[in-house]
């Protein structure tokens, strides 16, 4: 059985981008993403919603020649993880190992946790909603950036209260901290 976790860097007051959609703040310095690529190793299967999905597919088709250990690293540990994205506008899916769901099925979603052999992980702020509101989230791990944008999308719904344990917690060189939690039921 897998665990579902949602991974994203947030702003110190709680976005994933700012109100003009950049997100140029929270690019990861080496020391922040090779950390993201260790906890990305045990990842089976990503869901993503067709934003997140979008930003990420650059990871399919980059030139790995001249790029640095650890973009290298994150680029196959991406290109050999399995993806599910859900989306009502997207045509079609443009990466290997992905397949396209119209609709998000919580139920869906519960049968690939009790099946999988490794972990799952939530791409995106609206799908990780969907998975808190739906009682399906086990971890949160958050990388909150010495950074406030002042509004914009919100990486933590409004509307679902949950107590959360604190399992992990790391400090990094630029400042940005890393915040491991798991949902308590």
């Amino acid at each position: 059985m897998g665990d579902l976790f949602f991974s994203m860097t947030a702003s110190l007051d709680g976005y994933i981008a700012d109100e003009e959609g950049r997100f140029d703040w929270a690019e990861p310095d080496a020391e922040v993403h090779a950390f993201i690529n260790d906890l990305h190793r045990d990842v089976g299967t990503y869901l993503f919603g067709r934003r997140a999905y979008e930003v990420m597919t650059v990871w399919e088709t980059l030139p790995l020649e001249g790029e640095s250990p650890y973009m290298r690293d994150y680029a196959e540990i991406w290109r050999a993880t399995d993806k599910v994205v859900y989306s009502t506008t997207l045509e079609d899916v443009s990466t290997s190992r992905t397949r396209l769901e119209r609709s998000f099925d919580a139920e869906q979603v519960r049968e690939m946790k009790r099946s999988a052999a490794r972990d799952l992980n939530v791409g995106g702020a609206g799908l990780a909603a969907e998975a808190l509101r739906a009682g399906l989230m086990d971890e949160l791990r958050l990388f909150v950036s010495p950074v406030l944008v002042g509004g914009g999308t919100r990486a933590l719904p409004d509307d679902v209260r949950l107590g959360l344990e604190l399992l992990d917690e790391r400090r990094f060189g630029n400042g940005t901290m890393y915040l491991r939690y798991r949902v308590e039921r």
